[in-house]
């Protein structure tokens, strides 16, 4: 294998090459043990004729394409959530045509997926509950009516309004109390999104986790599980052991997901993560061999992906998006580097080499040669060389 050029984090350049590990072969089909879904990015249109920062044009041949390898690594697709630009680009108008697309392809495959209802319709500016409660129940509308389980996201406008947590179980219960079917919950850390600091009505994670509980168990007979997005595993086995039966808990931490889902005597996580996106095949084989009873093999699969999603989700952590279509491009399931609103500029050359690296352990990259070649290019409008 030819080295490339890579830089360090220590200013320095080293001469690399792929060490050769290549991607497991996953299953085609769900696990049984667990319920997996990976929350999808969008693939942009790189060759839109306006302004790329304010338009957002998706490829929906390679959006779509690529929820059928999610689906082909025997994941479920969780659809327009965080990892899809939601709240970082990607408007109302084209998020609505991306559920119904989806919806469209998952029906014709019989396929498993979930899509986020949020707020996001508003104009800017102040918003009433009323104003708040009526676009989710829009966007509720919508993922039902295509099929999908709806997860209702935290809402930036929510978290501007509230005052404290009565206001968060006002506005949620209007909304659950009207759902026809069972739904998911989302809590988003403020890593994620600065702008969800103190949801729930507390800036204590723990406090907030109380709240949220006492959402839940008010509203058991709606609310069919909760996503977690806070990156505290500790956190997270005191809320999912605290939760109602019937209620699950889906992990979305980043940094702490094997244990999490491979859980313990009292109890488990399901997952619903972004790092899922790009280690798709591996999160498949390494969930089919905790099927199989074999839960030393799940963990020697997944474990040497953590350091890799750690990388891609270090802060400011809302840019993990950038890490996610990176590889997307390195692996060959788009043919560009590029994103709504020109994220890609969000992330450093040292932190994709890096990215590089670390997939390259973590047996993530189904073709390491295609890889390196999709490097270069990068490399050299960075200005690297030997």
């Amino acid at each position: 294998m030819v080295a490339i050029p890579l830089p360090t984090p220590d200013g320095t350049l080293e001469r690399w090459s792929p060490s050769g590990r290549r991607t497991p072969d996953s299953p085609t089909t769900p696990p049984t043990s667990r319920i997996a879904y990976a929350a999808a990015h969008v693939v942009v249109d790189p060759l839109v004729g306006h302004d790329p920062t304010h338009t957002v044009a998706l490829d929906w041949d390679s959006t779509l394409a690529f929820r059928h390898h999610l689906w082909s690594c025997g994941l479920g697709v969780a659809e327009a959530m965080d990892t899809a630009q939601r709240g970082m680009g990607l408007d109302w108008k084209t998020t609505t045509e991306l559920v119904r697309r989806t919806g469209a392809e998952a029906r014709a495959r019989g396929a498993a997926w979930v899509a986020g209802v949020g707020t996001d319709q508003l104009p800017p500016g102040p918003a009433t509950e009323q104003d708040i409660v009526s676009a989710w129940r829009e966007q509720l509308e919508l993922v039902g009516d295509e099929g999908a389980v709806p997860v209702i996201m935290a809402s930036r406008a929510l978290a501007a309004t509230a005052t404290g947590p009565e206001d968060y179980h006002r506005a949620y219960g209007a909304v659950l109390s009207q759902a026809q079917g069972p739904v998911l919950l989302h809590w988003l850390g403020e890593q994620f999104d600065p702008a969800l600091a103190g949801y729930w009505g507390h800036r204590d994670v723990a406090a907030a986790a109380d709240e949220l509980v006492a959402l839940c168990t008010d509203h058991a007979s709606v609310v069919a599980g909760v996503k977690v997005s806070v990156l505290d595993a500790e956190v997270e086995r005191r809320f999912r052991a605290a939760l109602p039966d019937g209620v699950a808990c889906y992990t979305g931490d980043d940094f702490h997901y094997p244990e999490l889902i491979a859980g313990d005597a009292d109890g488990h996580s399901e997952a619903l993560l972004g790092i899922f996106d790009p280690i798709a095949a591996v999160a498949g084989a390494a969930l089919a061999r905790l099927d199989l009873g074999d839960p030393a093999g799940f963990t020697a699969l997944l474990e040497p992906t953590v350091a890799l999603s750690r990388e891609i989700f270090r802060a400011p952590t809302r840019h993990y998006k950038v890490g996610v279509v990176f590889l997307a491009y390195l692996c060959g399931h788009q043919r560009h580097f590029r994103m709504v609103g020109g994220l890609e500029a969000a992330r450093s050359i040292v932190h994709l080499s890096e990215v590089l690296r670390l997939a390259d352990r973590a047996g993530v990259l189904p073709d390491p040669e295609l890889a390196v070649a999709r490097m270069r290019p990068l490399l050299d409008a960075a200005g690297v060389s030997l």
